[in-house]
């Protein structure tokens, strides 16, 4: 009988080939993987033509889908080879870590953990922070003294030259077993309280291969664990050690994953800079070099980059002139990347960006098959995406959406339905340049972890649609909040979910009689709007949204003036916000009826004293775009709100909210425009230099460009430099009586209080 260990990397391409060199001389009767005993059951899938990795194993609570860990497995996976090698010689293959019943059990006990899948990963550690800071780097990486002591920056490059671009070696892993040995004895120990326990189940494991009668056993796990593997203590201590664990119930599944999700960019723990390189290495068993650089030069010609043939040639070069001088035995990814950057790049490392994310990286996204076990509303979703030619795809991917068209609609439905369940697969984007009514534009995007809350909506229903319906609806029934409750109806309308439309419009109704919140009521008239306005694009009845909107309509317009009084800075900033989104809204509507009364509102609080100085000016300015006051009246409010008599702070936020957000209109309206230069070139020099500082603090709410054609525009209206001084110059030009003048000036000292 002989026990076999291969400690390897979980992810690299030259230990998956030297573990399938391995097991083809050694000729195993049984196979035994570090993996989680759940997932032993459907490994029969891998053998599927249909299972295409990057792939991960999904074990998860049924009772709480939160509590899941991910075990993803790429084609260069040494465990993937190993499972793909026991299935075709018909050998037994079992997985033998912890069982996540355990694992997912113990972490509800775990002070400060985030469990959010993959950072369950068995490779992730805690170190123990009252050891030594001299051990600190030994602590976080361990291999890092053995990769300096090589002459490497990081134990990243190391590990990849000596081990992951090697073509044919069985021998290394008595290398790796010498070397794990020597760091687990003289370097101080990490501190991963489940190590001991893992460790301890795995040795079990063999112990049970072991009296099965197995006489070649191969175990292929982590090399940080192969010494420990190596030699098995008396099994009570073992036994003693997993004695009493907690367990949940656990379930598995495949999943589709993605290239990206296996960096360590993503946050997984066993994760790899460049699975991209890795997958290059893995295919290729020659001119990796030659074969790498013109991979980059194509994506740079489809990105209209310049990448001739000469500059293939000589990156291909440079690299290995790179590797002989650095001692390497061939080019790494770091030579070829700085060769690249060189020769393809010249020098410019923007480009690199691109060939990170789709070469070094990649976009490459596994599919599982059919018979995979699965909930029915994943069944569901994958007929509706074969139905409506709608693949998930890990790229981003713009769709362009026709309503009118009814694969179009359908598809409009499904993504919705989706961000009904928190599915975000499509994210909603402004439709520029198309007619608003009919057009939706979707960013998509397809992220291996929508696999959990796919799975937790099965609890709401069989079909995407029947889990959308009952989610909605228990969502409606659970808040009280009208503003919330109006989104979540125009979501179910725009899911054209009828019952879940039914049941949240008489929610609404119910909740806007009682509301007594005028800013609610406000928050939920855009979104009602809305409903009234396009329903029937998607063929849905908009009456009874247009009575609610009638007694909402008349509510705000009864309540504003009085809710626009005596309210400081911090209030008139929400309600400024409030007062934009409703008038737009109404001027959607098209009713006039409600237009009038919102004017007649409008004309409340522009002429009410009391009125906080940022909504009074924004009144008297939508009142100026709507043509129902001309621009004499314009000019005359905004003349007596930034007189003199008037305080500095109220002017300004007078001013502040006729011209916020303007600048482009400014620009482009010349109603409003005269208004203000008509304003600006009646006052005298002095006026005008008391009331710059309130000038400059409006118009620096403009962006730059804006101020900018501002500027031009005066020049041009004024005459240039010559103009201005004549405008400037126009008081003292005037035929005035001064002798009439200066008899007024006692009077209207004492009507002032004013001292002479």
């Amino acid at each position: 009988m002989a026990v076999h260990i291969f400690g390897i990397r979980h992810h690299g391409p030259g230990s998956a080939r030297s573990v399938k060199q391995a097991l083809e001389t050694v000729q195993p009767d049984c196979i035994l993987i570090e993996g989680p005993v759940e997932g032993e059951s459907i490994l029969n899938l891998v053998a599927e033509p249909d299972m295409v990795p990057p792939v991960a194993l999904l074990v998860y609570s049924p009772e709480q889908t939160t509590k899941s860990a991910y075990y993803p497995f790429a084609e260069f996976s040494p465990e993937w080879q190993a499972i793909k090698f026991g299935l075709k010689k018909s050998i037994p293959v079992r997985f033998i870590d912890l069982p996540q019943s355990h694992w997912l059990a113990i972490g509800d006990g775990k002070e400060d953990e985030e469990n959010s899948g993959e950072e369950n990963d068995p490779d992730d550690s805690d170190i123990d922070e009252n050891l030594p800071e001299d051990n600190d780097e030994a602590l976080k990486d361990p291999l890092g003294a053995l990769a300096k002591a090589a002459g490497y920056s990081d134990s990243e490059r190391w590990w990849e030259h000596l081990v992951e671009q090697r073509q044919d070696s069985t021998e290394v892993f008595a290398a790796i077993m010498e070397a794990m040995t020597m760091l687990r004895t003289e370097v101080p120990t990490r501190a991963d309280k489940m190590d001991p326990l893992r460790e301890a189940y795995m040795r079990n494991q063999i112990r049970s291969a072991i009296k099965e009668g197995f006489q070649s056993i191969a175990v292929v796990c982590g090399a940080w664990h192969a010494p420990v593997l190596v030699t098995l203590p008396p099994a009570k201590d073992d036994v003693a050690l997993l004695k009493g664990l907690p367990k949940i119930k656990t379930e598995s599944t495949w999943i589709p994953w993605t290239h990206s999700r296996l960096s360590f960019a993503s946050g997984y723990g066993a994760g790899v800079t460049s699975p991209g390189w890795y997958q290059h290495i893995w295919t290729h068993n020659n001119r990796l070099v030659e074969r790498w650089i013109t991979q980059a030069a194509r994506l740079l010609r489809e990105e209209d980059m310049d990448a001739s043939s000469a500059h293939t040639i000589e990156a291909v070069r440079l690299a290995e002139a790179l590797a002989s001088m650095r001692d390497r035995p061939a080019p790494g990814l770091s030579e070829l990347m700085e060769s690249i950057q060189t020769v393809l790049c010249f020098g410019n490392d923007v480009p690199l960006r691109v060939i990170h994310e789709k070469l070094i990286v990649g976009e490459v996204m596994g599919t599982v098959p059919e018979a995979t076990p699965s909930v029915p509303v994943q069944k569901d979703l994958l007929k509706e995406q074969k139905r409506l030619r709608l693949p998930a795809e890990s790229g981003e991917k713009i769709l362009d959406l026709d309503l009118r068209k009814e694969i179009d609609l359908d598809r409009s439905k499904l993504l919705h339905r989706l961000n009904l369940l928190d599915i975000p697969w499509g994210r909603s984007q402004t439709a520029k340049g198309k007619a608003g009514t009919f057009h939706e534009i979707w960013q998509l995007r397809w992220l291996p972890e929508y696999a959990l809350p796919l799975i937790d909506s099965g609890k709401w229903g069989k079909t995407v649609k029947e889990a959308a319906e009952n989610k909605t609806r228990e969502t409606a029934s659970e808040t009280d909040e009208l503003p919330e409750l109006t989104k979540l109806l125009n979501a179910a309308l725009q899911a054209d979910l009828a019952a879940a439309v039914q049941f949240s419009m008489e929610k609404v109704k119910n909740v806007a009689a009682v509301a007594g919140d005028i800013g609610h009521l406000m928050d939920a008239i855009p979104d009602l709007v809305r409903l009234a306005r396009y329903g029937n694009v998607r063929k849905t009845d908009s009456l009874a949204v247009e009575h609610i909107l009638e007694g909402i309509i008349s509510r705000v317009c009864i309540s504003l003036s009085a809710a626009c009084s005596a309210i400081n800075d911090d209030a008139a900033g929400p309600m400024f916000v409030r007062i934009g989104a409703v008038h737009s809204a109404i001027q959607l509507l098209q009713n006039e009826e409600h237009t009038k009364d919102w004017l007649g509102s409008l004309f409340k609080i522009a002429d009410s004293p009391g009125i906080h100085g940022m909504l009074a000016g924004r009144a008297a300015r939508l009142l100026l775009e709507q043509r129902v006051i001309d621009a004499p009246d314009a000019a005359r409010r905004l003349g007596l709100a930034l007189s003199t008599a008037t305080g500095t702070l109220e002017a300004a936020a007078w001013a502040e909210g006729f011209l916020k957000g303007s600048g482009l209109l400014l620009i482009h309206d010349d109603t409003l425009w005269s208004v203000v230069d008509d304003w600006i070139s009646s006052l005298t020099p002095e006026k005008f230099s008391d009331i710059l500082p309130l000038l400059r603090r409006t118009f620096s709410t403009f962006e730059p460009a804006e101020r900018r054609q501002m500027g031009e525009k005066v020049s041009r209206s004024s005459g240039g430099s010559e103009g201005a001084l004549k405008t400037s110059q126009m008081p003292q030009q005037m035929d005035l009586d001064i002798a009439r003048a200066d008899a007024v000036i006692p009077v209207l000292s004492r009507i002032l209080g004013i001292e002479q």
